[in-house]
């Protein structure tokens, strides 16, 4: 039994020849069968729906297995409710996103009507990551459903318990030629992205999202990349410091910081850094008195993301910086737990690796301005990030952030709750990433938003085809103008 097959038996690696044939087998039942109703789609909806909810308890195992330790109150979150909600949200206007949109008909072409009608692209492929291993991959294939297409998802290998569950759960759940898990690591992730699907939707770095989207231009495959980057904070000289470090802090330990919209570095008023870094230290000693044996204290993933990580800081203080480790109960942590205390950076510079590389980890770089326009210079000065975060309540500050900045996402007053919003698009822009799911943003990219033009019975159209005589000269004056 092959890593492609519909089984729960243990998985082997997948070959090119075995993908190809999934991908076959996925397309000549999606051309058979046609698109699917509206009431086709909602019960698939539906059928993920039940899954997930079944599945849950053994999401936060898995994960929690293949991290080391994951905070289950985190998994529940940001894996399940996120999923429900984005099934809830849907299921509930997928009738108003599949109705054929009216379209203006020129005035010379009238009583003719013009239309479009939205159908499915085909076949979906889904390469998703390691850091939310199960919301990452089954929500891009709620879009995918939605839209009436079929799928194939690659899970990360660095999750391996939890690319068994998520193989096991679409095999119960869904028929083999509607959606499949293949299982393997980079090199089946290699050969999958070579695949000629209909559309391809990759998360992970910006580094691999290139090779991805290399590899799909082979076959002229459309990609939605969700990739990462450097999200910044700004903290406004008119909100108050604690408020704003306990949002900060809670969204840079959340999931030990591996979140691709987690606050990367802060931009603070320089008067009040000193503040900023006391309230830092307060809200993780409020969320986390311990760290090494607690529960909600995330793991980082795997020893080499933890090398990583701790090369920013090593990095850091050799170049001069101040580290501030935040260890409230000062623990010696065990390296094999893989549990860093969250870390502040203190006068970084461009030149030091915290930031000029992603950190996916629970380190904070501080960076301080005098005046709001040095904050949005800085922003501007670098690649476009996937989220910015604005702490501030005058309008006019506000107003001037979201105006001169360009980010794929942002939240106002807080840090990554923009993406749990159903109603709203999650995308990057530049290198942090094209394209967009969610909502409705997310159906439409997977769909083929296909323009229906409906020639009236009565119409004027012969009255430009050849041969053409002194009626088309003063028909096309007419038309055109002087």
């Amino acid at each position: 039994m092959t890593a492609v097959a519909q089984s729960s038996e243990a998985a082997k690696p997948a070959t090119a020849n075995d993908l190809n044939a999934v991908l076959t087998r996925l397309r000549e039942a999606g051309r058979a069968a046609g698109a699917p109703t509206y009431e086709a789609r909602i019960e698939v909806l539906d059928a993920l729906e039940r899954a997930i909810h079944k599945r849950k308890d053994g999401m936060v195992t898995a994960i929690a297995r293949d991290f080391g330790n994951r905070s289950k109150h985190e998994t529940l979150a940001a894996e399940v409710f996120v999923l429900l909600a984005e099934i809830a949200h849907a299921k509930q206007n997928l009738r108003d996103w599949m109705e054929p949109e009216d379209r203006q008909t020129g005035w010379q072409f009238m009583p003719a009507t013009c239309q479009v009608v939205y159908q499915p692209l085909g076949v979906v492929g889904i390469i998703s990551p390691w850091n939310y291993p199960v919301s990452l991959a089954l929500g891009p294939l709620i879009a995918a459903l939605a839209a009436g297409n079929r799928a194939m998802l690659k899970p990360s290998e660095l999750v391996p318990e939890t690319a068994e569950l998520l193989r096991d759960l679409v095999a119960e759940t869904f028929p083999e030629d509607q959606v499949t898990v293949v299982t393997g690591g980079s090199e089946v992730g290699e050969a999958f992205s070579k695949l000629p699907f209909d559309h391809l939707v990759f998360t992970g770095s910006t580094r691999v999202g290139k090779i991805v989207m290399r590899a799909a231009s082979d076959n002229l495959v459309p990609v939605t990349l969700e990739l990462g980057g450097k999200s910044p904070t700004i903290v406004g000289t008119d909100f108050d410091v604690k408020v704003a470090a306990e949002r900060v802090m809670s969204g840079k330990t959340f999931n030990a910081g591996q979140t691709c919209i987690a606050p990367d570095y802060a931009l603070v008023p320089a008067a009040s850094r000193e503040a900023f870094v006391d309230a830092c230290k307060g809200a993780v000693t409020k969320m986390f008195p311990t760290l090494e044996r607690n529960p909600d204290y995330t793991s980082v993933v795997n020893d080499k993301h933890f090398a990583r990580v701790r090369s920013y800081v090593d990095d850091a203080k050799t170049r001069g910086a101040t580290v501030v480790e935040l260890n409230p109960a000062n623990e010696t942590l065990d390296p094999a737990s893989r549990k860093m205390p969250p870390t502040l950076v203190l006068d970084p510079t461009d030149e030091m690796l915290c930031m000029q590389e992603e950190i996916f980890g629970p380190v904070l770089p501080i960076l301080t301005y005098t005046r709001l326009d040095e904050a949005i210079a800085y922003v501007n000065a670098h690649p476009r990030p996937l989220a910015l975060y604005y702490f501030g309540h005058g309008r006019a500050a506000i107003d001037r952030v979201l105006a001169d900045t360009t980010s794929g996402g942002v939240s106002i007053n807080d840090t990554m709750l923009h993406f749990a919003q159903e109603d709203l698009p999650f995308g990057g822009v530049g290198a942090s990433g094209m394209g967009a799911y969610h909502a409705r943003e997310g159906f439409r990219s997977l769909s083929m938003p296909k323009p229906v033009f409906r020639q009236a019975r009565l119409n004027t159209a012969g009255l430009l085809r050849p041969p053409y005589g002194k009626l088309a000269d003063r028909l096309l004056g007419f038309l055109i103008g002087r």
